[in-house]
């Protein structure tokens, strides 16, 4: 039974805007995996850090993965642009966190769902807001609304990531 996931995206080192396009053709190819709809694109500031600005998504697929598969998958992708991790909060080339699985909660050594600072970050609930509106309340968006953030393209962006090869749920 394939489950809705909703996965964050962002980067603020590097090519951000080519580094996300390349995380969400991964994704579309990943097997058992569908990828349904992609936020529009958005700068921000870092939260809780230094750096440039980071540009940030929201992607919704349907997969049938288990969730720790579904996690190395996407950790797979930010190694493979150049992720590094010296420290909390560092600036990155790309970030990928799984924000929601389906309805389930769970906490494991390496996977908390609901992520557990989603609801403070306005670069997670704008755009999922944009894709799932019923999961994103005005409270919530009132919060966060003094971290500075702006739209920076809209959702055609990911058109071509969209249109990446072919279904892969099965």
């Amino acid at each position: 039974m394939s489950v809705t996931v909703f996965v964050g995206l962002g980067a603020n080192l590097g090519d951000r805007g080519e580094a996300l396009l390349q995380a969400l053709k991964a994704m579309a190819v990943l097997p058992q995996t569908r990828l349904q709809a992609v936020s529009s694109l958005y700068s921000s500031a870092p939260v809780d850090a230094a750096g440039p600005d980071y540009l940030n998504a929201v992607a919704q697929l349907d997969t049938t993965l288990a969730p720790q598969v579904f996690l190395e998958a996407l950790q797979a992708m930010e190694l493979a642009a150049g992720r590094e991790r010296p420290y909390r909060n560092a600036p990155r080339t790309l970030d990928l966190d799984v924000l929601l699985w389906g309805s389930e909660q769970f906490h494991t050594a390496t996977l908390t769902v609901p992520h557990p600072r989603m609801h403070e970050r306005a670069f997670v609930l704008r755009p999922l807001a944009e894709l799932a509106p019923e999961l994103v309340t005005a409270q919530q968006l009132a919060q966060v609304a003094d971290q500075r953030m702006e739209a920076a393209q809209g959702p055609d962006w990911a058109d071509s990531a969209l249109q990446t090869g072919t279904p892969r749920l099965q």
